[in-house]
């Protein structure tokens, strides 16, 4: 069997040495046929394959007859094993690094590796494919102009709150992971905080029990919230605010503010006060604060 090969339709195919360099290399996220052809050359042609979990990496490697060593890279990878991976790639290794599921670098620990290999100066390639998120976002039917990944929302329910309302009014879809035993308390503070926007729960994309469900925030925590189980990676992807009810939330705000300010100072300081908070024109907003004054 040759070196660098793999198998593809019952036939194995030659492939020269990967160029030296780390490579950061795009697997399934469920189905092993979403595997491409040049990573499979990659995979097959590095000096060695840095995996997350080499036990989920071997699967893919045995599906296709690569035979390379496989070394464990993740979050519990310090400081010297980061820097036994760099000597090698100063020495012209080609390294593949690749993630559970997915692109590497999005929400795993392969950035730091990439970083300090960058700032070396040292060679670095990527060989896209899968991605859980650009493939709920597509799922989900919701705008896809203009989208921000989020990654994981915080685990504890006041941080994660805090987290929501730092997204609330980006006017872009969101797209986040989340994991099956948090889903639901995350939907309730989504619900809470961005009201009963669209949204889509993604769940085992690409795998047999895929499944899609789309409704607004309070409606999917509400069917999750009556299941017995949840299982599987989770994607969720959230519609932009509505600019028009944004707009009307904005003036209920300014509005809410100038009350409260007025309830300790004049209305010409109230109104500089809450105009320079918001960004609005000192007159206009001095112009509702004497009239709540008056009323």
């Amino acid at each position: 069997m040759a070196a660098h090969s793999f198998l593809l339709a019952g036939q194995r195919v030659p492939t020269p040495r990967a160029q030296a360099g780390l490579h950061v290399v795009a697997t399934p996220i469920g189905n092993l046929e979403d595997i491409t052809i040049r990573a499979l050359k990659t995979l097959a042609g590095s000096d060695a394959i840095l995996a997350e979990d080499t036990r989920q990496t071997a699967k893919l490697l045995a599906r296709y007859g690569i035979s390379r060593p496989l070394l464990a890279y993740h979050d519990h990878s310090g400081e010297q094993v980061r820097e036994k991976l760099l000597a090698r790639l100063r020495d012209g290794a080609a390294l593949a690094l690749v993630s559970d599921a997915g692109t590497p670098l999005v929400s795993d620990p392969g950035v730091k590796l990439l970083r300090a290999a960058l700032d070396e100066g040292l060679p670095v390639h990527a060989e896209p494919g899968p991605s859980a998120a650009l493939a709920a976002l597509v799922l989900s039917g919701l705008a896809s102009q203009r989208f921000l990944f989020a990654g994981f929302p915080p685990a504890k329910q006041q941080a994660r709150r805090r987290w929501l309302e730092e997204l609330r009014d980006i006017p872009a879809t969101l797209v986040l992971f989340e994991s099956p035993h948090r889903v639901i308390s995350t939907l309730r503070d989504m619900a809470d905080v961005f009201g009963p926007r669209r949204a889509a729960v993604c769940r085992e994309i690409s795998k047999l029990h895929e499944e899609v469900i789309r409704a607004t925030l309070p409606e999917l925590a509400g069917e999750l919230a009556g299941r017995e189980r949840i299982r599987g990676e989770i994607t969720l992807v959230i519609a932009a605010p509505d600019t028009a009810a944004g707009e009307q939330a904005d003036a209920a705000r300014v509005e809410q503010e100038l009350r409260d300010a007025l309830a300790h100072m004049p209305p010409s300081r109230a109104a500089a006060e809450v105009a320079r908070r918001f960004g609005l024109k000192k007159r206009e907003v001095y112009d509702l604060a004497v009239k709540l004054a008056r009323s």
